[in-house]
Protein backbone atom coordinates (compact mmCIF):
# COMPACT_ATOMS: atom_id res chain seq x y z
CA UNK A 1 0.00 0.00 0.00
CA UNK A 2 2.83 2.39 0.84
CA UNK A 3 4.43 1.65 -2.52
CA UNK A 4 1.17 2.38 -4.36
CA UNK A 5 0.80 5.65 -2.46
CA UNK A 6 4.35 6.63 -3.40
CA UNK A 7 3.71 5.92 -7.08
CA UNK A 8 0.46 7.84 -6.96
CA UNK A 9 2.33 10.75 -5.42
CA UNK A 10 4.90 10.75 -8.21
CA UNK A 11 2.25 10.71 -10.93
CA UNK A 12 0.10 13.26 -9.15
CA UNK A 13 3.09 15.58 -8.95
CA UNK A 14 3.49 15.29 -12.71
CA UNK A 15 -0.21 15.95 -13.19
CA UNK A 16 0.20 19.31 -11.50
CA UNK A 17 2.24 20.42 -14.50
CA UNK A 18 0.70 20.41 -17.99
CA UNK A 19 -1.91 18.09 -19.40
CA UNK A 20 -1.82 16.82 -22.97
CA UNK A 21 -4.49 19.37 -23.78
CA UNK A 22 -1.72 21.95 -24.04
CA UNK A 23 -2.27 24.28 -21.11
CA UNK A 24 0.83 26.03 -19.81
CA UNK A 25 2.61 25.11 -16.60
CA UNK A 26 5.92 25.41 -14.81
CA UNK A 27 7.75 28.63 -14.07
CA UNK A 28 10.61 30.82 -15.17
CA UNK A 29 12.86 33.22 -13.35
CA UNK A 30 12.34 36.01 -15.88
CA UNK A 31 9.11 37.81 -16.80
CA UNK A 32 7.94 37.73 -20.43
CA UNK A 33 9.31 40.40 -22.73
CA UNK A 34 6.77 42.05 -25.02
CA UNK A 35 7.55 43.76 -28.30
CA UNK A 36 5.60 45.61 -30.96
CA UNK A 37 3.34 43.36 -32.98
CA UNK A 38 3.22 42.98 -36.74
CA UNK A 39 1.67 40.85 -39.45
CA UNK A 40 1.98 37.12 -39.93
CA UNK A 41 4.33 36.06 -42.70
CA UNK A 42 8.00 35.54 -43.37
CA UNK A 43 10.34 32.64 -42.68
CA UNK A 44 10.17 30.46 -39.58
CA UNK A 45 13.35 28.41 -39.23
CA UNK A 46 12.92 25.03 -37.56
CA UNK A 47 16.01 23.23 -36.22
CA UNK A 48 15.68 19.64 -34.99
CA UNK A 49 18.17 17.03 -33.90
CA UNK A 50 18.18 14.23 -36.48
CA UNK A 51 15.21 13.52 -38.79
CA UNK A 52 16.51 9.97 -39.28
CA UNK A 53 14.82 9.38 -35.92
CA UNK A 54 11.03 9.36 -36.50
CA UNK A 55 10.47 11.37 -33.32
CA UNK A 56 12.54 14.30 -34.55
CA UNK A 57 11.17 13.95 -38.07
CA UNK A 58 7.65 14.34 -36.70
CA UNK A 59 8.81 17.34 -34.67
CA UNK A 60 10.06 19.09 -37.81
CA UNK A 61 7.17 18.00 -40.03
CA UNK A 62 4.48 19.19 -37.62
CA UNK A 63 6.20 22.51 -36.93
CA UNK A 64 6.68 23.17 -40.67
CA UNK A 65 3.09 22.24 -41.53
CA UNK A 66 1.75 24.47 -38.75
CA UNK A 67 3.90 27.40 -39.87
CA UNK A 68 2.64 27.07 -43.43
CA UNK A 69 -0.98 26.79 -42.28
CA UNK A 70 -0.53 30.08 -40.43
CA UNK A 71 0.84 31.85 -43.48
CA UNK A 72 4.61 31.51 -43.06
CA UNK A 73 7.37 29.95 -45.08
CA UNK A 74 9.34 27.24 -43.28
CA UNK A 75 12.83 25.80 -43.41
CA UNK A 76 13.85 22.68 -41.49
CA UNK A 77 17.49 21.94 -40.59
CA UNK A 78 19.19 19.37 -38.35
CA UNK A 79 22.19 19.72 -36.05
CA UNK A 80 22.47 16.02 -35.11
CA UNK A 81 23.52 16.91 -31.59
CA UNK A 82 26.47 19.03 -32.70
CA UNK A 83 26.58 22.56 -31.28
CA UNK A 84 28.86 23.82 -34.06
CA UNK A 85 26.33 22.76 -36.68
CA UNK A 86 23.58 24.28 -34.55
CA UNK A 87 25.48 27.57 -34.41
CA UNK A 88 25.86 27.58 -38.21
CA UNK A 89 22.14 26.95 -38.64
CA UNK A 90 21.37 29.84 -36.28
CA UNK A 91 23.69 32.10 -38.34
CA UNK A 92 21.83 31.04 -41.48
CA UNK A 93 18.47 31.77 -39.84
CA UNK A 94 19.71 35.25 -38.93
CA UNK A 95 21.08 35.98 -42.40
CA UNK A 96 17.82 34.74 -43.94
CA UNK A 97 15.94 37.24 -41.75
CA UNK A 98 13.82 34.61 -40.03
CA UNK A 99 10.89 35.98 -38.08
CA UNK A 100 11.17 33.18 -35.49
CA UNK A 101 13.22 30.08 -34.71
CA UNK A 102 11.81 26.80 -33.40
CA UNK A 103 14.78 24.95 -31.89
CA UNK A 104 15.31 21.54 -30.35
CA UNK A 105 18.57 22.44 -28.57
CA UNK A 106 21.65 20.31 -29.09
CA UNK A 107 22.98 20.74 -25.57
CA UNK A 108 21.54 22.05 -22.31
CA UNK A 109 24.58 24.27 -21.74
CA UNK A 110 26.20 24.44 -25.16
CA UNK A 111 23.10 25.82 -26.92
CA UNK A 112 22.74 28.85 -24.65
CA UNK A 113 25.09 31.03 -26.71
CA UNK A 114 23.26 30.21 -29.95
CA UNK A 115 19.91 31.17 -28.43
CA UNK A 116 21.39 34.41 -27.09
CA UNK A 117 22.80 35.21 -30.55
CA UNK A 118 19.41 34.80 -32.21
CA UNK A 119 17.62 36.86 -29.58
CA UNK A 120 20.28 39.59 -29.87
CA UNK A 121 19.51 39.69 -33.59
CA UNK A 122 15.86 40.31 -32.76
CA UNK A 123 14.65 36.81 -33.62
CA UNK A 124 12.46 35.16 -30.97
CA UNK A 125 13.41 31.57 -30.14
CA UNK A 126 10.96 28.90 -29.02
CA UNK A 127 12.54 25.70 -27.71
CA UNK A 128 10.92 22.28 -28.08
CA UNK A 129 11.60 18.83 -26.62
CA UNK A 130 14.65 19.81 -24.55
CA UNK A 131 15.52 22.68 -22.24
CA UNK A 132 18.58 24.85 -21.85
CA UNK A 133 20.06 25.59 -18.45
CA UNK A 134 19.20 29.27 -18.47
CA UNK A 135 15.83 30.99 -18.25
CA UNK A 136 14.81 34.33 -19.69
CA UNK A 137 16.49 33.98 -23.10
CA UNK A 138 14.10 31.86 -25.15
CA UNK A 139 10.52 33.05 -25.31
CA UNK A 140 9.31 29.55 -24.38
CA UNK A 141 10.65 26.07 -23.60
CA UNK A 142 8.11 23.35 -24.39
CA UNK A 143 8.90 19.79 -23.32
CA UNK A 144 7.31 16.48 -22.39
CA UNK A 145 6.71 15.89 -18.69
CA UNK A 146 9.60 13.44 -18.56
CA UNK A 147 9.36 12.73 -14.82
CA UNK A 148 5.67 11.85 -15.10
CA UNK A 149 6.29 9.75 -18.20
CA UNK A 150 9.15 7.87 -16.57
CA UNK A 151 6.99 7.14 -13.52
CA UNK A 152 4.07 5.66 -15.45
CA UNK A 153 6.42 3.66 -17.66
CA UNK A 154 8.41 2.31 -14.72
CA UNK A 155 5.28 1.28 -12.86
CA UNK A 156 4.06 -0.70 -15.87
CA UNK A 157 7.50 -2.26 -16.24
CA UNK A 158 7.57 -3.25 -12.54
CA UNK A 159 4.16 -4.88 -12.90
CA UNK A 160 5.18 -6.87 -15.96
CA UNK A 161 8.44 -7.88 -14.23
CA UNK A 162 6.45 -9.30 -11.34
CA UNK A 163 8.37 -6.95 -9.00
CA UNK A 164 11.52 -9.09 -9.20
CA UNK A 165 14.44 -9.89 -11.49
CA UNK A 166 17.76 -8.65 -12.86
CA UNK A 167 17.67 -5.80 -15.32
CA UNK A 168 19.82 -3.33 -17.27
CA UNK A 169 19.26 0.27 -18.32
CA UNK A 170 20.05 1.95 -21.63
CA UNK A 171 20.75 5.63 -20.99
CA UNK A 172 20.28 8.45 -23.52
CA UNK A 173 22.71 11.20 -24.53
CA UNK A 174 24.19 12.70 -21.33
CA UNK A 175 24.20 16.19 -22.88
CA UNK A 176 20.39 16.08 -22.92
CA UNK A 177 18.75 16.76 -19.55
CA UNK A 178 15.91 14.43 -20.53
CA UNK A 179 18.22 11.42 -20.21
CA UNK A 180 18.91 11.99 -16.52
CA UNK A 181 15.34 13.07 -15.76
CA UNK A 182 13.96 9.82 -17.17
CA UNK A 183 16.58 7.69 -15.46
CA UNK A 184 15.83 9.38 -12.14
CA UNK A 185 12.12 8.79 -12.70
CA UNK A 186 12.72 5.10 -13.39
CA UNK A 187 14.82 4.72 -10.26
CA UNK A 188 12.36 6.55 -8.03
CA UNK A 189 9.84 3.83 -8.78
CA UNK A 190 12.10 0.78 -9.11
CA UNK A 191 14.01 1.51 -5.90
CA UNK A 192 10.87 0.65 -3.94
CA UNK A 193 11.16 -2.98 -5.06
CA UNK A 194 14.25 -4.58 -3.47
CA UNK A 195 13.95 -7.75 -5.56
CA UNK A 196 14.56 -5.76 -8.74
CA UNK A 197 18.33 -5.58 -9.15
CA UNK A 198 20.15 -3.46 -11.73
CA UNK A 199 23.14 -5.41 -13.06
CA UNK A 200 24.30 -3.02 -15.77
CA UNK A 201 23.87 0.38 -17.41
CA UNK A 202 25.19 1.71 -20.71
CA UNK A 203 24.96 5.02 -22.55
CA UNK A 204 23.50 4.47 -26.04
CA UNK A 205 22.88 8.10 -27.05
CA UNK A 206 19.23 7.62 -28.12
CA UNK A 207 20.49 5.51 -31.06
CA UNK A 208 19.10 2.16 -32.26
CA UNK A 209 22.41 0.76 -33.50
CA UNK A 210 24.16 1.72 -30.27
CA UNK A 211 21.27 0.24 -28.31
CA UNK A 212 21.75 -3.02 -30.19
CA UNK A 213 25.52 -3.11 -29.64
CA UNK A 214 25.33 -2.13 -25.96
CA UNK A 215 22.62 -4.72 -25.39
CA UNK A 216 24.82 -7.41 -26.89
CA UNK A 217 27.57 -6.51 -24.45
CA UNK A 218 25.22 -6.34 -21.46
CA UNK A 219 23.68 -9.68 -22.36
CA UNK A 220 27.06 -11.36 -22.54
CA UNK A 221 27.91 -10.09 -19.05
CA UNK A 222 24.46 -10.77 -17.61
CA UNK A 223 22.88 -13.78 -19.37
CA UNK A 224 20.21 -14.18 -16.71
CA UNK A 225 18.71 -10.69 -17.02
CA UNK A 226 14.94 -10.50 -17.44
CA UNK A 227 14.36 -6.78 -17.93
CA UNK A 228 15.52 -3.77 -19.95
CA UNK A 229 14.68 -0.17 -19.10
CA UNK A 230 15.36 2.18 -22.00
CA UNK A 231 15.38 5.97 -22.11
CA UNK A 232 13.84 5.99 -25.59
CA UNK A 233 12.30 3.73 -28.21
CA UNK A 234 15.25 3.67 -30.60
CA UNK A 235 17.55 2.18 -27.94
CA UNK A 236 14.77 -0.19 -26.86
CA UNK A 237 14.26 -1.41 -30.44
CA UNK A 238 18.01 -1.97 -30.74
CA UNK A 239 17.86 -4.03 -27.56
CA UNK A 240 14.94 -6.07 -28.94
CA UNK A 241 16.98 -6.84 -32.07
CA UNK A 242 19.96 -7.99 -30.00
CA UNK A 243 17.77 -10.15 -27.77
CA UNK A 244 16.15 -11.72 -30.82
CA UNK A 245 19.54 -12.55 -32.32
CA UNK A 246 20.54 -14.23 -29.07
CA UNK A 247 17.26 -16.13 -28.88
CA UNK A 248 16.47 -14.53 -25.53
CA UNK A 249 13.70 -12.03 -26.21
CA UNK A 250 11.00 -14.27 -24.76
CA UNK A 251 10.81 -13.68 -21.04
CA UNK A 252 12.62 -10.31 -21.12
CA UNK A 253 10.50 -7.23 -20.37
CA UNK A 254 11.62 -4.30 -22.55
CA UNK A 255 10.23 -0.83 -21.90
CA UNK A 256 10.54 2.17 -24.22
CA UNK A 257 9.86 5.89 -24.29
CA UNK A 258 8.65 8.13 -27.18
CA UNK A 259 5.65 6.39 -28.72
CA UNK A 260 7.40 5.88 -32.06
CA UNK A 261 5.51 3.93 -34.76
CA UNK A 262 8.03 1.06 -34.76
CA UNK A 263 7.77 0.81 -30.99
CA UNK A 264 3.98 0.79 -31.07
CA UNK A 265 4.17 -2.05 -33.59
CA UNK A 266 6.59 -3.89 -31.31
CA UNK A 267 4.18 -3.46 -28.39
CA UNK A 268 1.33 -4.88 -30.46
CA UNK A 269 3.58 -7.80 -31.49
CA UNK A 270 4.52 -8.51 -27.86
CA UNK A 271 8.20 -7.69 -28.41
CA UNK A 272 8.09 -4.61 -26.16
CA UNK A 273 6.09 -4.37 -22.97
CA UNK A 274 5.06 -0.74 -23.52
CA UNK A 275 6.18 2.63 -24.77
CA UNK A 276 5.53 6.05 -23.23
CA UNK A 277 4.13 8.51 -25.75
CA UNK A 278 5.73 11.94 -25.77
CA UNK A 279 3.20 14.38 -27.25
CA UNK A 280 5.74 15.81 -29.70
CA UNK A 281 3.04 16.54 -32.28
CA UNK A 282 1.19 18.61 -29.68
CA UNK A 283 4.03 20.76 -28.38
CA UNK A 284 5.65 21.23 -31.81
CA UNK A 285 2.37 22.71 -33.06
CA UNK A 286 1.99 24.77 -29.89
CA UNK A 287 5.49 26.27 -30.26
CA UNK A 288 4.69 27.60 -33.73
CA UNK A 289 1.35 28.96 -32.52
CA UNK A 290 3.14 30.81 -29.71
CA UNK A 291 5.66 32.17 -32.22
CA UNK A 292 2.82 33.36 -34.45
CA UNK A 293 1.14 35.08 -31.51
CA UNK A 294 4.38 36.82 -30.58
CA UNK A 295 5.00 37.97 -34.17
CA UNK A 296 1.46 39.34 -34.53
CA UNK A 297 0.92 40.84 -31.08
CA UNK A 298 4.37 41.26 -29.56
CA UNK A 299 3.19 39.29 -26.53
CA UNK A 300 5.45 36.58 -25.13
CA UNK A 301 3.98 33.56 -23.31
CA UNK A 302 3.22 34.27 -19.67
CA UNK A 303 5.09 31.11 -18.68
CA UNK A 304 8.40 30.29 -20.31
CA UNK A 305 8.73 26.63 -19.29
CA UNK A 306 5.75 24.53 -20.30
CA UNK A 307 5.40 20.78 -19.83
CA UNK A 308 3.04 18.30 -21.52
CA UNK A 309 2.00 15.01 -19.93
CA UNK A 310 2.91 11.67 -21.51
CA UNK A 311 0.63 8.66 -22.14
CA UNK A 312 1.39 5.00 -21.44
CA UNK A 313 0.90 2.86 -24.55
CA UNK A 314 0.32 -0.88 -24.07
CA UNK A 315 -1.46 -3.58 -26.06
CA UNK A 316 -4.69 -2.39 -24.47
CA UNK A 317 -4.70 1.06 -26.07
CA UNK A 318 -2.16 0.86 -28.92
CA UNK A 319 -5.00 0.96 -31.44
CA UNK A 320 -5.63 4.59 -30.42
CA UNK A 321 -2.37 5.65 -32.03
CA UNK A 322 -3.95 6.94 -35.24
CA UNK A 323 -0.93 8.77 -36.71
CA UNK A 324 2.77 8.92 -35.77
CA UNK A 325 3.03 10.21 -32.19
CA UNK A 326 -0.69 11.01 -32.15
CA UNK A 327 -3.09 9.47 -29.63
CA UNK A 328 -6.84 9.79 -30.25
CA UNK A 329 -9.38 9.03 -27.55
Amino acid sequence: MMRKKAIASIIATGALIISLAGCAGGSTDAPPTDAEGGEAGGLITIIVNDPANPYWKTEGDVAAATAEELGYESSVGAHKGDTNTENTLIDTAISNKSVAIILDPANADGSIAAVKKAEAAGIPVFLVNAEINEAGIAKAQLVSNNAQGAAIGAQEWVTQMGEAGEYVELFGAPSDNNAQTRSNGFQTVISQYPELVEVGEEVADWDRTKGHDKMQSLLQSNPSLTGVMSGNDEMALGAVAALKEAGKLEGVVVGGFDGAPDAVSAVIAGEMAYTVLQPVAVFSKKAVELADEYIRTGTAPETEKQSFDCILITKDNADKMTEPFTYSE
